[in-house]
């Protein structure tokens, strides 16, 4: 008998343990964007928001778009410093760079 409540109270254990770690890393957790972010008008705490941007990297975004000019596409992201193709996959999904201008209506 006492064998039995030794394993439960270890089993216990480990399953509350796990769920407090659970629970903290949900805590730390960014929910995600609502919307998609646009990186060329994004301020730096509008890009913070994105899964894996802190306050740094969101820097080097800004710092990136004005230096270079405006991203022609969200691929670009991926020539800013701490960002590859791993980071970028996960952002992809979040991202524009805008709507493409208005076409005329002219068809003369």
């Amino acid at each position: 008998m006492k064998k039995l409540n030794r394993i439960l109270a270890t089993g216990l254990a480990l399953a509350l343990g796990l769920m407090l770690t659970s629970g903290l890393a949900l805590a730390d957790a960014k929910p995600a964007p609502a919307g998609k972010v646009n990186l060329n008008t994004a301020t730096a705490e509008q890009l913070e928001v994105l899964p894996g941007v802190g306050p740094k990297l969101a820097a080097r975004i800004v710092e990136y778009r004005q230096k270079s000019g405006a991203f022609k596409s969200a691929q670009e992201l991926m020539n800013v410093k701490g960002i590859g193709e791993k980071s970028f996959g996960k952002l992809e999904g979040y991202l524009t760079v805008g709507d493409p201008a208005p076409r005329s209506n002219s068809s003369r």
